[in-house]
């Protein structure tokens, strides 16, 4: 997993409350656990006009040219500001792998659905609550030029004008952020008395251990 420490990056402005999981990465791509290859259909029933499917060259489908990602100046953006109740619906891990394979690094928005919000910590995307009145000047603020820095480390949000906004974040979920640590790989920073331990239980349960013939 990609560590996260600080980026400055423009902001794509959804503009939308209560954005579920299948508007994120509609269902019929949840065939794959591959985790990538799903950057191309995030959001796709709102980027694209046609219906899409797994494994196909969206290079040549009919975009939404009013849907926002679909603008040119907000290519390569890492940055998504939205509204509250992000990701609520089902709890697919899809939907982070969606955004995450994208090139968003952060999210921004007054609340966020629990399980979504726990899948972001767990896939390497940083997931900020701030106050509704704090989003809402955000908002009014961006324009197709508008950036934003954000640093994990001081825990804070630099905007295009200077302003620096604090936000809050679990210390546990800041460490494996910061170290790039995903679930398994927190798993092996105790390998070693992983090993030690089943040592010593194949000793003391010996029975648990020995092959049936």
């Amino acid at each position: 997993m990609k560590p996260f420490r600080k980026i400055n990056s423009r902001v794509v402005p959804l503009d939308r409350p209560n954005v579920d999981t299948d508007a994120i990465i509609p269902k019929q791509f949840l065939k794959s656990i591959r985790r990538t290859g799903f950057g191309p259909f995030l959001f796709d029933e709102w980027r694209y006009l046609d219906h899409g499917e797994p494994d196909m060259d969206c290079s040549n489908r009919p975009l939404n040219h009013d849907f926002i990602l679909n603008q040119p100046v907000y290519r390569n953006a890492e940055i998504l500001l939205t509204r509250k109740n992000f990701g609520c619906g089902s709890s697919r891990e899809h939907a982070p792998w969606a955004l995450s394979d994208y090139g968003f690094r952060a999210i921004i928005a007054p609340s966020f659905a629990d399980i979504f919000y726990n899948n972001c910590f767990k896939n390497g995307l940083l997931p900020i609550i701030l106050a509704s009145e704090t989003v809402d000047r955000l908002f009014n603020e961006c324009n197709t030029g508008y950036t934003l820095t954000v640093d994990l480390v001081e825990q804070t949000i630099v905007t295009h004008f200077g302003e620096t906004i604090h936000f809050d974040i679990d210390p546990a979920r800041k460490h494996r952020l910061l170290n790039g640590l995903d679930d398994i790989a927190l798993t092996l920073r105790h390998a070693e008395a992983i090993k030690a331990y089943e040592a010593k239980r194949a000793v003391a349960a010996h029975w648990l251990f020995t092959d049936l013939k």
